[in-house]
């Protein structure tokens, strides 16, 4: 998912694709961004969500800042959504990928995040997303975080971690209500179709992220 995309290394009509899609980027971003909340999915894939901006990381690596500086401004977004696109990054990468949103977040907004939960109490799960792991896309998983090495992590780049959902050391799981219009999370507690029938069968690590004062 996160290969690196190397601009010299595309053919000219290839190129101008990619930076025609990023002019119209940044015209729909300064568009929406003076009627109504700007709201923005990262590696989105197949998702379209109403009222959502979705990207890929052949138009926004989350870890450049370069990319970040073509189509935001500073403190104009007011939710940012990444749900297993996270344990991609190595934790330089992902430490990078924070300060980022926490310039272009605005000081009320929410960077909500869905990883793999490294203390789910199932081995076969844990098997399945654990880097090198057996499940889909796991070949290319950096990080298996649990709710304290994800917490400390975001909390030193400073942010406060509200967190959604996950399981503790214990083998507890610990839901908080929340809001689908701060981000839908499909690989969660209500909304995968696994769990119908085996309850937390699949959950994911999840968590809102708010930037702390300037």
């Amino acid at each position: 998912m996160m290969q690196t995309n190397n601009p010299h290394t595309l053919g000219p009509a290839a190129l101008y694709r990619r930076l025609g899609r990023r002019r119209q980027l940044r015209r729909l971003v300064d568009r929406i961004a003076v009627t109504r909340p700007l709201r923005l999915l990262v590696g989105a894939g197949p998702k379209r969500f109403t009222g959502w901006i979705e990207t890929d990381q052949e138009f926004l690596n989350i870890s450049s800042p370069a990319d970040w500086d073509r189509l935001f401004r500073p403190s104009s977004i007011d939710r940012i959504l990444a749900e297993h696109v996270v344990e991609h990054l190595n934790e330089m990468e992902w430490r990078t990928a924070l300060c980022q949103c926490r310039i272009y977040l605005k000081p009320d907004g929410i960077f909500r995040v869905a990883v793999p939960d490294g203390f789910h109490p199932d081995p076969a799960y844990v098997d399945a997303v654990k880097p090198g792991g057996r499940g889909p896309g796991s070949d290319d998983h950096k990080i298996l975080y649990n709710y304290r090495t994800f917490g400390a992590i975001a909390s030193s780049e400073g942010f406060e971690c509200e967190f959604l959902e996950y399981f503790d050391e214990h083998g507890q799981f610990i839901r908080r209500p929340w809001n689908v219009d701060d981000g839908f999370i499909e690989r969660s507690e209500n909304h995968d179709p696994r769990n119908k029938e085996r309850p937390l069968s699949y959950t994911s690590l999840i968590v809102d992220l708010r930037p702390t004062t300037r």
